[in-house]
């Protein structure tokens, strides 16, 4: 139990009405999970206002409520506390409650439209590799240790995310890496967090069903590094063009990496294979088990991170070695007749044009390139059409299909993205995604490569509110028959 006055510490408060020694036993800003002296925080969503479900929570048995505006009825004995942000309050109080668990761990966070979820965990098992005990937050999993804990947004709520902390630090571990995404850095669920420091991988247009324009976008990765202290590192992708932008008001130290102009930390493929490349990072050579120019940024973000925290040069690079690709990301099933699909996650313009070019490289002109992919419901429309030009470019092939329609109608989803192109344009559209990819695996021959694109690690198909299973590699494999991995 902590007191309201110890968790309003770091909090910027309005008015407190009532008493600031009453006690609390957990956070809640969902009315339908508080109990007895909880503390209630009325944060306003997209879809609801917290401040309607006061009353429930006070009549549940919450000893206090954090509020933007103080209701025009109160109750005896129960605290009010009147702020300027709930959701910026929620996130200094949770961190608060669970001690600053942040400050007692190397926490790195890495932002960006793609390649987030390679680099944290290629970090994580790095320094694993090392012998040093990590946490990851990451889209696909979260880990205390060694411990696996179900992801269930890239960047969970501040109280789900300081407890983890508190696991991770209690259990011994020196790291963290964590994802954060627009939405998390917008909704202020990174806000009370101590980062070691930031990375910045790329950004292109995604998520303008949220953010409505791309400037917006931009702001918003923006205000991660905005916020970062002065102890802390900012590594900026010099190569992309907003990668100054993200850093110009940061208070952080700024570090720079790139493959193709002057940076703190360089990077040059020397070779590419379809089992690894050959990189030449800082004057050193290593040979890594990842494909794909996208990767070699990861890596060398990877390894620029893995410095700015202290860690040996020489070390890190033999480390790096060692490390595989992430599930779901530019990950290979193979069929016995030597066809091989690749499923990745790569559901943006830019990042299916990346993974494409990676396979444009390392394929022989023997070999056809079959591309199975969609655009999900409910999200960014205006990338539908771009990644539909994409696939039409570089594949011989190409199959739009249903990924994730939500509440939208599958057909339209694929309409939408059928209107980018030009008229003539070959392409074949099958809704039925397990469908799809059978389709895809009967027209190719021996030796054949299937890209198998959008949803990479995710074992399901949301449809409405439903999730209902489906595995892009099991549907493979139902595909192939028989499995070489």
């Amino acid at each position: 139990m902590k007191t309201l006055k110890d968790l309003l510490k770091d909090t910027p408060v309005t008015a407190l009405h009532g008493d600031g020694s009453t006690t609390v036993a957990a956070l809640a800003y969902d009315s339908r999970a508080v109990t007895r002296s909880d503390c209630f925080f009325a944060t306003r969503g997209t879809q609801s206002d917290g401040h309607d479900f006061i009353p429930d929570a006070v009549a549940k048995g919450a000893s206090a409520v954090v509020c933007e505006q103080l209701p025009a009825e109160t109750a005896h004995g129960v605290a009010y506390v009147v702020v300027p942000d709930a959701a910026g309050a929620l996130a200094d109080m949770a961190a608060a409650f669970y001690g600053h668990p942040s400050r007692e761990l190397k926490l790195v966070g890495i932002t960006g439209t793609n390649g987030k979820t390679t680099t944290a965990t290629l970090l994580y098992d790095l320094v694993r590799a090392l012998g040093y005990k990590a946490g990851l937050v990451s889209t696909v999993v979260y880990k205390v240790g060694e411990r696996i804990v179900e992801a269930t947004h890239t960047t969970p709520d501040p109280v789900r995310l300081n407890a983890m902390m508190r696991e991770m630090a209690d259990e011994g571990c020196e790291y963290c890496f964590m994802e954060c995404s627009s939405h998390a850095i917008v909704q202020q669920r990174t806000r009370g967090l101590h980062f070691a420091g930031g990375i910045f991988s790329n950004i292109t247009h995604d998520h303008l069903d949220y953010h409505k324009t791309f400037a917006e976008y931009i702001r918003a990765k923006k205000l991660f590094f905005d916020s970062l202290a002065k102890d802390a590192f900012a590594l900026t992708n010099a190569d992309d063009k907003n990668g100054r932008v993200m850093v110009q008001n940061t208070a952080a130290g700024v570090h720079t990496y790139s493959l193709r102009t002057m940076a703190d930390f360089r990077c040059k493929i020397v070779e590419m294979h379809v089992d690894g490349m050959l990189l030449r990072i800082d004057g050193q050579e290593v040979w890594v088990g990842l494909v794909g120019r996208f990767n070699a940024y990861n890596l060398l973000a990877v390894y620029g991170a893995a410095v700015l925290l202290g860690l040996d040069r020489a070390e890190v690079l033999r480390a790096m070695s060692m490390l595989h690709a992430v599930s779901g990301r530019f990950e290979f099933v193979r069929a016995e007749n030597g066809t091989t699909a690749i499923v990745d996650y790569a559901h943006t313009p830019d990042a299916l044009e990346n993974v494409i070019q990676t396979i444009q490289e390392i394929r022989t002109p023997a070999q056809q390139l079959i591309v199975v992919c969609g655009c999900g419901g409910d999200r960014d429309r205006t990338k539908r059409p771009e990644m539909a030009q994409i696939a039409v470019k570089y594949a011989d092939t190409a199959i739009f299909t249903s990924d994730n329609p939500r509440h939208e109608s599958p057909g339209a989803i694929l309409d939408e993205m059928a209107a980018g192109l030009d008229p003539g344009a070959r392409f074949l559209r099958i809704v039925d995604r397990a469908e799809a990819i059978r389709t895809a695996a009967m027209l190719s021959r021996p030796g054949d490569i299937l890209l198998i694109a959008g949803k990479g690690h995710e074992t399901y198909q949301i449809i409405g509110d439903v999730k209902h299973h489906f595995d892009d590699k099991e549907e493979v494999g139902k595909a192939f028959g028989t499995l070489r991995n």
